[in-house]
């Protein structure tokens, strides 16, 4: 799953959005309407930046995302996927990972294809979250549903940290309303130099 899921949207943040999920109830109301830019901050789009992630809590097996190079307005990672901001948010070529205004409780939905619609939520917003490599002080939780079949969702958390990155990924499938873990990917270490992003978006 692992395998199939990064080679098929590559990258992390696109593994993430692909197994769309949805973490924890909890909301925390916010009056910030960041502009495009701000939402660059969770995601900062540089050639050069890197992201390492450890996998279910295992240190032998980390996967690295570096963006490689900046093709056709998306910058592409060493994973295969593909990431920009527009005037609505973070998106890879199918999906937006973030959009804005970012509150708590906002929603959207992605048509990935003729049969699958993805469901995000905004679940936090500007709260502190901690990972193996470090405490960050502005996060931002992402959750995300896509139905398998009539019984079975994956369900996804993505949390981005201002500055940083994707720092967190819980991905987990729901059957008859109980929830089963499947992976999770927390950052180790990362490499992110300020955005640049390939056009001024448009207000």
């Amino acid at each position: 799953m692992m395998k199939q899921s990064l080679s098929m949207v590559g990258g992390l943040a696109l593994l993430a959005s692909s197994l769309v999920g949805s973490g924890c109830a909890k909301r925390v109301d916010s009056d910030a309407r960041p502009s495009p830019e701000s939402i660059a901050q969770y995601y900062p789009l540089a050639v050069g930046n890197a992201w390492t992630y450890r996998i279910d809590g295992r240190d032998d097996k980390p996967v690295t995302v570096e963006i490689v190079k900046e093709q056709d307005g998306f910058f592409v990672d060493n994973q295969g996927g593909q990431l920009t901001v527009d005037a609505y948010g973070l998106r890879d070529p199918k999906r937006y990972l973030l959009r804005g205004p970012l509150e708590a409780g906002r929603g959207w939905n992605n048509v990935v294809s003729v049969s699958s619609t993805e469901r995000y939520q905004l679940v936090q917003v500007g709260f502190p979250c901690k990972v193996p490599a470090g405490s960050f002080p502005n996060c931002v939780s992402v959750e995300g549903r896509n139905k398998v079949d009539a019984q079975t969702t994956l369900v996804n958390t993505m949390t981005f940290a201002a500055g940083v990155g994707l720092v967190r990924v819980d991905v987990a499938t729901e059957h008859e309303g109980k929830r089963v873990p499947q992976t999770e990917l927390e950052l180790i270490s990362y490499k992110a130099d300020a955005a640049s992003t390939p056009a001024a978006p448009a207000n």
